[in-house]
């Protein structure tokens, strides 16, 4: 889904789908798609936001891409030195993790054209083989660069807030409850996402996703 109409639409099914839902984007207001780029330079992007404010996220991610003067590519990265690529403000282990997926897509071990066209089951399970890739950073690679429109990431947390508060309950669902909530959306679980998202800024007025 990289398409605003299309996303409208499923809003509008979505909400159809769900009379719960009607309050909620009400509250919300426009809801933005913000597709994100496919292959390494998506990847370093979720990666760089990981745990992070937006706005250190987004300091972060612009020092980034000044170091490859916006070609992020995995040879580019590791061509570059360590000490060059933390000095954008990684944290080791952040290095680590891209250094990583960098190397298996030079080594073949991860083909970023069959993850557009696998079954999103399948293409979660080849990004979370790589290490330090976990559900949440392939479902948003799905979800964002890719424009899956059925993928919701129940692991994060702005996202089982905002369920939560949307619902009634009285403390933050968990992970496996809110993946349980969101199978009633499907196909539209990508449009949710994107409401969910939407409401936290509305609500909280600072965004819930650094992308």
């Amino acid at each position: 889904m990289r398409d605003l109409d299309v996303l409208n639409a499923h809003l509008d099914a979505l909400v159809a789908l769900d009379p719960r839902l009607h309050e909620v984007r009400a509250v919300s207001g426009e809801v933005s798609l913000r597709p994100g780029q496919r292959g390494f330079a998506g990847i370093a992007t979720i990666v760089n936001a990981q745990q992070l404010s937006v706005a250190s996220a987004g300091a972060i991610q612009k020092r980034f891409e000044a170091l490859f003067d916006g070609q992020v590519t995995g040879a580019a990265y590791l061509a570059h030195p360590e000490d060059a690529i933390r000095g954008c403000g990684l944290s080791r282990s952040k290095y680590a993790t891209l250094a990583g997926v960098a190397a298996a897509e030079r080594d073949g071990l991860i083909d970023y054209d069959a993850l557009e066209v696998m079954p999103p089951e399948e293409a979660i399970a080849a990004l979370t083989a790589l290490k330090g890739i976990g559900p949440w950073t392939a479902e948003i690679y799905l979800l964002f660069c890719l424009g899956h429109p059925d993928i919701f990431p129940a692991g994060d947390l702005a996202l089982q807030k905002m369920v939560g508060v949307a619902l009634g309950h009285e403390e933050r669902p968990g992970e496996k409850l809110v993946r349980e909530i969101a199978e009633d959306w499907a196909p539209y679980r990508g449009a949710a996402a994107r409401l969910f998202w939407r409401y936290f800024a509305a609500t909280k007025e600072r965004e819930g996703v650094a992308l």
